[in-house]
């Protein structure tokens, strides 16, 4: 048995306490890293050899851990394979049921993939758990804005709740209809806050990334009868809402056949492709083409968790919500995207999965479906701002 750790890896271990967050990259290894911290800082562990030159893990004061992370590293076993060469066991549960374990005291507590923004039910669990426990947190993005930051700098005791954080940081708009931040004061204390709390993991990556845009086609007269009739042509109805139009001026971008065409040509030059989409109507899109090469195609959204094939030639199909964050792929080096999320995290996220230190290529190529709507142009512009992009904005100019 033998764990090996990059240097960036063994320098933000000399950094972490509890209560920070570990900050690196996507594919950067922050999980080895921070059950590194956990075995040699929290618990004392050793590796030691015994006689016959075997290996072993020795922790002279174990506390039970806890990992909180996405459904689906749960579901895959990940952290069970990163566990392995500690020989340590833990309790490996989803976001989703992170309510389960707000009696919990004395443990050692691992939050995978930030979550904890706001104050909503998964907010105040998080704060229960790190009332009685040690923790830290792990993120590719930990935060945009200061108030992604206030649940952490609560937890860590820097302010008592969330109501004091907004006095003493927030300036409201008022005249906005909803609550709407228009400055932070006293930043500089905010600034100490979170140079404390994050740990950052620098390193430089091997791999060189190679960006495609593929130019799609679109039905402009059904595009433009949609945007000024505001009238839905698949139920035969006025359009609600801003949501709405969104949705279908992107089914009447994303259905084009010209994507199913360069789906298949990209298929002819990659017989390995991981693909991210949004709409069911993708999939059924994605699953109709002829892929060269017989590629078997599988899935992972929210109707099947199906494993990445093992064979000369596949084609993954993943939807974004389901599964941008917490696996990895080392298998390929070729990722499409068949359509725009309107998260630059979810495409971020997404784009690591290929992109790990285990890669065993050095060139990864992304490719990015893309036509000339409006709509198209709209949400590319807001990513390469690394922005989310707003429907209502778009909507109502």
């Amino acid at each position: 048995m033998g764990i090996s750790l990059y240097d960036h890896q063994r320098a933000a271990i000399k950094k972490l306490k509890p209560g920070s967050i570990l900050c690196g990259g996507v594919g950067s290894g922050k999980s080895r890293t921070a059950l590194y911290y956990y075995f040699s800082r929290i618990c004392n562990g050793r590796i030691q050899v015994n006689g016959d030159g075997r290996q072993y893990a020795a922790m002279a004061n174990p506390r039970k851990l806890y990992i909180i992370t996405t459904a689906r590293k749960r579901d895959t076993y990940e952290w069970e394979e990163e566990m392995a060469p500690f020989l340590i066991t833990a309790v490996v549960d989803s976001w989703n049921n992170i309510k389960k374990y707000t009696d919990v005291t004395g443990a050692f507590f691992i939050f995978d993939e930030q979550r904890v923004v706001g104050t909503g039910a998964w907010v105040k669990a998080f704060w229960k758990i790190t009332k009685n426990n040690l923790w830290i947190l792990l993120s590719a993005t930990p935060g945009d804005t200061w108030l992604d930051y206030a649940p952490v700098f609560i937890a860590n005791g820097f302010y008592r709740n969330i109501t004091e954080f907004r006095r003493r940081h927030c300036v409201y708009n008022q005249y906005s209809k909803y609550p709407k931040v228009d400055r932070y004061i006293d930043e500089d204390i905010l600034i100490r806050h979170r140079n404390e709390v994050l740990v950052y993991m620098k390193f430089r990556r091997k791999t060189v990334s190679h960006t495609e845009r593929i130019l799609a086609e679109y039905d402009a007269i059904t595009y433009k009868t949609i945007m000024k009739d505001r009238w839905n042509p698949y139920e035969n109805k006025p359009i609600k809402n801003a949501s709405e139009l969104c949705y279908l001026l992107r089914k009447i971008v994303n259905s084009d056949p010209t994507r199913a065409e360069a789906m298949a040509k990209l298929s002819e030059e990659h017989q390995k492709m991981i693909v991210f989409y949004n709409f069911d109507y993708e999939l059924e899109i994605l699953k109709s083409i002829a892929y060269p090469h017989n590629a078997k195609v599988a899935e992972w959204n929210g109707h099947k968790h199906e494993p990445i094939p093992n064979c000369d030639a596949w084609v993954y199909l993943v939807q974004y919500n389901a599964g941008a964050e917490g696996w990895n792929c080392v298998e390929t080096d070729t990722m499409v995207f068949y359509s725009q999320n309107y998260s630059y995290k979810m495409l971020a996220q997404a784009s690591g999965r290929i992109d790990r230190l285990n890669t065993p290529y050095e060139n990864l190529y992304y490719y990015h479906l893309r036509s000339t709507s409006s709509i198209d142009i709209a949400i590319y512009q807001a990513l390469r701002k690394k922005k989310k992009f707003n429907e209502h904005k778009f909507a109502d100019p």
